[in-house]
C-alpha cells in the first residue's frame, strides 16, 4: 500500500525556503493520511482523503488556500479516476463552497456525468452539503499587489507564465495503490492567478491533470494550458504499456511537455500496480511526498532534491 502526494510545481523562490519545514510537514501529512485510509478503504478513498487534507490546510493553491480570478472570486476545480473501472468524476468553476474533491467523487459515484462545471456544480455542493467557503485573508491580500502589476503591464497573460510563477507552489494532487492492487487519482486547484472568470485549466481534465487505469495512476501539476496541450498524465502511463519504466515514462512525458510549452511549464508523480513510482518535472520545484504502511513519510521540495524522512 503506497500513496504519493504533490503540492505544486514551479519556480525557487526565497519565500518558499521559509516556510520549508511547514510545507513539508503537510505534504508528510497528507500522504500519511491517505496511507492510514487504506487500512479500511481502497485507493480511491486514499486519494479523495489525501486531496481534501491539502485543500482544507491552506498550504497550497487548492480548497481554503485557492488562488483567486480576475474578479477576485474563488473557482475551483478537481478530477478523480478509479483505475479498475476507468470510471471518472470531475468539477469545473465551483464558487463557494471547498473541498472540490469530494464533489468530484460525488459526480464519479452518484452521476451519469463525469465532467460538471459553474452552476450545476454549485446545485450539487448543495444538495451534498458541502462546507461553504470564501477566499483566505492571505489570498485576499496579495491579490490586489498581483492585479495591480498586471494591469501595468507588468506580468499581463505573457501566456501567463508570469502570474503562474508568482504564486510559487500550486496545484494538489495524489495517486494511491492499495492492498487489491487497484489504483486511483485526482487533482484538486484553485486555477492560476488573476484567470479570467470560467477558465478551466488541466485538473478537470482525465488524462490531461489525472489519469488512472489497471496499470499506473499519474497526477500533473503546473500550467494547465501546457499540461492540457500534452495530455500529461495519459502520455506518461501510455509510456508504460509501451514498455518504458516508469522512470522513463515519466521523464520522457515531461520532454514533450517541455517540447510543446518550454521549461518551467509541469511536473508528474506516477505510480504502478507493482508499487514502483516516479516524479519528474521541468522546473525548479516539486512539491512531492510518499508514505507507506510500517515507514516514515518522505518528502521534497525541490526538484533535483531526493526525498528525506519526516518525523
Amino acid at each position: 500500500m503506497i500513496v504519493l502526494v504533490h503540492g505544486g510545481a514551479g519556480r525557487y523562490r526565497p519565500e518558499i525556503e521559509e516556510r520549508r519545514e511547514v510545507i513539508l510537514r503537510e505534504l508528510s501529512s497528507a500522504a500519511v493520511v491517505g496511507v492510514e485510509t487504506l487500512r479500511t478503504g481502497n485507493a480511491l478513498d486514499a486519494v479523495v482523503e489525501a486531496i481534501t487534507y491539502m485543500e482544507s490546510c491552506g498550504e497550497f493553491n487548492a480548497g481554503k488556500g485557492a488562488v483567486l480570478n480576475i474578479r477576485g472570486e474563488l473557482e475551483l476545480d478537481a478530477g478523480l479516476m478509479w483505475g479498475p473501472r476507468m470510471e471518472i468524476g470531475a468539477v469545473g468553476g465551483l464558487k463557494g463552497y471547498w473541498n472540490a474533491i469530494k464533489l468530484a467523487r460525488f459526480i464519479l459515484e452518484e452521476t451519469d456525468h463525469i465532467l460538471v462545471t459553474g452552476e450545476g456544480a454549485n446545485i450539487i455542493a448543495e444538495k451534498i452539503g458541502l462546507e461553504k467557503a470564501s477566499p483566505s485573508k492571505r489570498r485576499i491580500q496579495f491579490f490586489p499587489k498581483i492585479r495591480e502589476r498586471t494591469l501595468k503591464g507588468k506580468y499581463w497573460w505573457r501566456k501567463n507564465l508570469e502570474i503562474y510563477n508568482l504564486l510559487g507552489y500550486s496545484t494538489v494532487g495524489a495517486v494511491a495503490l492499495d492492498k487489491e492492487g487497484n489504483l486511483a487519482a485526482g487533482a484538486s486547484t484553485g486555477g492560476i492567478w488573476l484567470k479570467l472568470p470560467g477558465r478551466l485549466g488541466d485538473t478537470p481534465i482525465p488524462g490531461a491533470g489525472f489519469y488512472a487505469d489497471n496499470v499506473c495512476a499519474a497526477s500533473a501539476t503546473g500550467l494547465g494550458e501546457a499540461i492540457m496541450r500534452a495530455l500529461l498524465t495519459f502520455r506518461a502511463c501510455r509510456n508504460i504499456a509501451l514498455g518504458l519504466n516508469i522512470k522513463e515514462a515519466a521523464r520522457e512525458a515531461i520532454k514533450v511537455l517541455t517540447l510543446i510549452s518550454g521549461p518551467n511549464t509541469g511536473g508528474i508523480i506516477l505510480l504502478d500496480s507493482r508499487g514502483n513510482y516516479s516524479f519528474a518535472a521541468n522546473t525548479e520545484i516539486l512539491l512531492r511526498a510518499i508514505a507507506k504502511e510500517g515507514e516514515k513519510p518522505k518528502a521534497a521540495i525541490k526538484t533535483s532534491e531526493k526525498l528525506v524522512a519526516i518525523k
